[in-house]
């Protein structure tokens, strides 16, 4: 299936049963809730998806989003955090969350694990890169700088978020939900791009599964951690969807497919008919750019 995230034009709706039409209209004969959804606008989503207008193929936690809470905060509650009522904010939310997509038929929800505790990195990586500096010694002492401090810092966030996620998950899993975990764009993320095949080797349980953002895939490997196509085909096997949006070098991402650097083919082996594809839009693109991004993915992955 093909479907288009909220994220697009949440903010922009009262209405959740109008905020869902403005999606079937484009074509879409599903769409995900993403972390921006209002309480407010839940009985209109109720509303279109008990009349059949709409299906939702899939939830970004915190959906709904906390009480008080009206702009997209994803990660306002980390699974990774040392305080322990954040951490149990976080829980009974994404409970929330998985009780909402038992409720709208949604078969996954996305999650962020959370970060270690550093200064922050991405930015000023980007920032070099944006100059041109990705070879200088600058930017090398840098990323150097920054493995060595997520590495020595890692371990209890590890453990905090492993923790975390087994809990929801059999919760998820005794109401027919399965956790797609997401892999991140910055570097202080977790899990680290290297660690998710012991992730899922540690967490070997049915209702965990990969979720691949191809944004995020992307600044990684413009920022030189990984490598998009290796790190996919690494984690196929494991694979339940896939947000999907193109990145302009270096890091401008949730671009329409098809206007930047992405190569999409090569990512077109590791996906199957099941998994789940979710167009992952920015609020400023325009109706007209989506159809034109959709048509452009579906020449090279296929109708279905």
């Amino acid at each position: 299936m093909y479907s288009l995230s909220t994220c697009w034009n949440s903010s922009r709706h009262t209405d959740g049963r109008a905020m869902l039409r403005e999606i079937r209209e484009l074509g879409f004969e599903y769409a995900e809730l993403s972390h921006g959804i209002r309480i407010s606008l839940l009985p209109g989503v109720f509303e279109a998806v008990d009349a059949g207008e709409i299906r939702i193929s899939s939830l970004h936690n915190f959906c709904p989003l906390p009480i008080g809470v009206n702009h997209a905060a994803p990660n306002i509650f980390k699974f990774t955090s040392l305080d322990t009522r954040e951490r149990e904010n976080a829980y009974r939310y994404s409970v929330k969350t998985i009780e909402t997509a038992a409720r709208v038929k949604a078969p996954v929800v996305v999650l962020h694990l959370g970060c270690i505790e550093m200064k922050d990195y991405t930015d000023k990586l980007i920032a070099l890169v944006e100059a041109g500096l990705r070879e200088s010694p600058k930017f090398e002492k840098l990323c150097a700088e920054a493995i060595s401090k997520r590495e020595a810092r890692k371990e209890k966030h590890v453990q905090l978020a492993n923790e975390m996620v087994l809990r929801l998950a059999d919760h998820a899993q005794r109401l027919g939900v399965r956790l797609g975990v997401e892999n991140r764009e910055a570097v202080e993320e977790i899990p680290l791009e290297e660690d998710f095949p012991w992730f899922f080797q540690e967490l070997n349980h049915p209702a965990i599964g990969y979720w691949h953002d191809t944004g995020h895939a992307q600044i990684k490997e413009n920022l030189g951690f990984m490598n998009h196509v290796i790190h996919m085909e690494n984690l196929a096997h494991r694979l339940l969807g896939c947000h999907i949006h193109d990145v302009q070098f270096p890091a401008r991402d949730h671009c329409p497919p098809g206007t930047g650097v992405i190569d999409f083919a090569s990512l077109r082996p590791f996906i199957q008919s099941h998994h789940l594809r979710i167009l992952e839009m920015s609020p400023g693109v325009e109706a007209e750019e989506i159809r034109q991004g959709l048509l452009h993915l579906k020449s090279i992955w296929g109708e279905t």
